[in-house]
């Protein structure tokens, strides 16, 4: 009886982050879509026919796989910052905190919601990659893992930043100056192979450089890093999130005035 009472509360909250990014997907959904169709065309019809192939394939079809999850990255971080920020301005998240509500509903309810918007985002990306190159995915298991693993890890990631943050600055601040850079540096646009000894082993401190290639091997079947350890980094980061966001929402750090 608890636990189908857990359950319609999971579910009220996930219910309620869907009506919301959904009920503005003109901002939500369309923007980091039209991003990412801008850098297909660009990529794809002007400057593909001035590289090479990179391990066989097309340079758009080399960077595809990145772009796709970079969109999930950014997407699932700033979807459940925006949401719980939001809730926290707003002071009814203290609605949540004093019901009879476990800790764990109110994170995986908030999470869920930047995971399924991700998802659509990645889908609906996916389906248009069709049209600039022969769409063969190699692996869906390790596709939809990663698609997973990936959207909630950073949707951790931004339940966390809004947790510490102050004001809607403080929301923009690490995707803007941590998130792009690390995801772009993470090997979107180019291969690893092609950079010095030194930078190669910088690049390796880089976690999204993992996640960008093992999800460029679901992908195209490239192998540049070990998939078990891909898979063991997101499953260690959303360990250490989860366990660090259950201990700051359970005692009121930046939640209770």
């Amino acid at each position: 009886m608890i636990f189908n009472s857990y359950l319609i509360i999971l579910f009220t909250i996930l219910r309620k982050e869907i009506n919301r990014f959904m009920r503005i997907w003109i901002q939500t959904i369309f923007p980091p879509i039209m991003n990412v169709i801008l850098y297909f065309i660009i990529f794809g019809n002007l400057i593909n026919l001035h590289i090479d192939k990179i391990s066989g394939f097309n340079y758009i079809q080399f960077i595809i796989p990145g772009l796709i999850i970079m969109s999930i990255i950014n997407n699932s971080y700033s979807n459940v910052a925006s949401s719980f920020f939001g809730a926290k301005f707003q002071h009814y998240i203290e609605e949540l905190l004093i019901a009879p509500i476990p800790i764990h509903i109110i994170i995986l309810g908030y999470i869920s919601g930047g995971i399924i918007r991700s998802i659509i985002i990645g889908i609906i990306l996916t389906f248009i990659s069709i049209f600039f190159i022969s769409l063969n995915i190699y692996s869906y298991i390790f596709f939809i893992i990663i698609v997973i693993l990936t959207s909630t890890l950073f949707s951790l990631a931004g339940l966390l930043n809004a947790i510490f943050a102050k004001n809607f600055d403080d929301i923009n601040f690490i995707p803007t100056f941590i998130l792009t850079p690390l995801t772009y540096l993470g090997g979107i646009f180019y291969s690893p192979s092609i950079l010095p000894i030194f930078w190669q082993k910088i690049l390796k401190i880089n976690p999204i450089y993992y996640i960008i290639s093992g999800f460029r091997y679901s992908f195209l079947g490239i192998k540049t890093v070990s998939l078990f350890l891909t898979i063991n980094i997101l499953l260690f980061f959303i360990i250490i999130l989860y366990l660090f966001t259950f201990i700051l929402i359970k005692k009121g750090v930046g939640l209770r005035n």
